[in-house]
């Protein structure tokens, strides 16, 4: 069956001193947008009761440069606001929690805008890509889009230790065809705090915790850089603490590309010897709070970039993706006889012993009931 699909190639791109203010100033121009459109949303509602729609070029004539960037990254923004909204609302009225549209900070909203290709103001070319009113720009094009892919858009934005990345969205025909459902080759994978997942058959990957492998290297340079002039509030940033930030930035973006890497060799492995793949829907913002006392475990793991990967990785192959419900008893439930163990609740407890006779490790039983449901859900038990 043909379909149409989207498909993200990420360049590094190499901008000059021209083009690097350029970028500085659509960022910040985005920003505004965004601000200026959600704070008149907010004053037309609470003043007169009413849904205000703006769009980014009646603020053009009160703030003229605005006319200096990408009307289509302006667009965008304006789009990502309505869907915003929308989604809020939406998700409010079947009972489920979407946040309300917030302000963007200068300083921790992250520095990206979009732009759409028209009439090929968006090019990729042997060592630069093209992009509107910035011309083009050095880039490192290391993968090759097929010939027929239709170009649609570019993402640039810049990470907090100074590089820059431009995404180039394209659409192909996609001729996928689903294998053939087989419930020999299934994976089940139950989240493990301590190694990223357990699968039915007991195997758990290298417990990698790449932010805790660099604490101390990172300690290190962010006390450097609490001694600098520039770390108190409403201090002018010197030269010294600017070098020292950039510093502290590059290791934790190495941290980032070091899980990256991790999680996209697990599922790329994952996808391509399993059919079937069967996951426990999680909250991992929850997971991560407080009360569990396990926060720094959880967001080190990235188990939520792990499924996001997992699923598109499967469709792309034509695999079956399963997401089995969190409020399942996977964990409290014998897999022998189904007997619910309430004191399996606590996490302390690693084994689960039920009068069956059945004695497992709790994670690899809750795998196994993770398989299960899964192949229930699919129609295959």
């Amino acid at each position: 069956m043909i379909k149409k699909a989207n498909i993200a190639y990420k360049y590094r791109i190499f901008p000059d001193e021209n083009q690097e203010i350029l970028f500085a100033k659509t960022f910040g121009c985005c920003r505004k947008i965004w601000n200026l459109m959600l704070g008149d949303i907010n004053k037309a509602y609470k003043d007169e009761h009413k849904k205000l729609k703006p769009t980014p070029a009646q603020y053009k004539k009160q703030f003229p440069y605005l006319k200096e960037v990408d009307s289509l990254a302006l667009a965008n923004v304006q789009m990502n606001l309505n869907k915003t909204f929308s989604d809020f609302f939406k998700f409010r009225k079947v009972g489920k929690f979407r946040g309300y549209p917030k302000f963007k900070s200068r300083r921790k909203s992250r520095r990206s805008y979009t732009t759409n290709n028209q009439n090929g103001t968006v090019a990729l070319g042997g060592n630069f890509i093209r992009l509107p009113k910035v011309g083009e720009v050095k880039a490192v094009i290391h993968r090759i889009p097929d010939d027929s892919w239709l170009l649609k858009s570019a993402t640039v934005s810049q990470e907090r230790d100074g590089s820059y990345y431009c995404s180039v969205l394209f659409e192909y025909e996609s001729n996928v065809t689903p294998v053939a459902l087989n419930s020999d080759n299934v994976i089940a994978l139950d989240y493990k705090s301590d190694g990223l997942y357990m699968d039915d058959k007991g195997n758990c990957p290298d417990n990698h915790k790449f932010y805790r492998e660099s604490a101390r290297k990172l300690a290190k340079a962010q006390k450097k850089l609490s001694r600098k002039v520039g770390s108190k509030k409403k201090e002018t940033k010197s030269k010294n603490y600017l070098k020292q930030l950039e510093k502290v930035n590059k290791i934790h973006r190495h941290i980032a590309n070091q899980r990256n890497d991790f999680l996209h060799k697990q599922s790329d492995a994952i996808t391509k010897r399993y059919d079937v793949i069967c996951v426990e829907t999680l909250n991992m913002r929850a997971i991560s709070n407080k009360k569990f006392h396990n926060g720094k475990a959880t967001m080190d793991n990235g188990y939520g970039m792990f499924l996001n990967m997992l699923e598109y990785k499967s469709a792309n192959r034509g695999k079956y993706f399963v997401k089995v419900p969190w409020n399942y008893p996977s964990s409290q439930t014998c897999h022998n006889c189904g007997e619910i163990h309430p004191e399996m609740k606590d996490l302390s407890k690693r084994e689960i012993s039920c009068k069956c006779g059945y004695h497992n490790d709790r994670d690899v039983n809750a795998a196994l009931n993770i398989k299960s449901e899964g192949l229930r859900i699919l129609g295959l038990a």
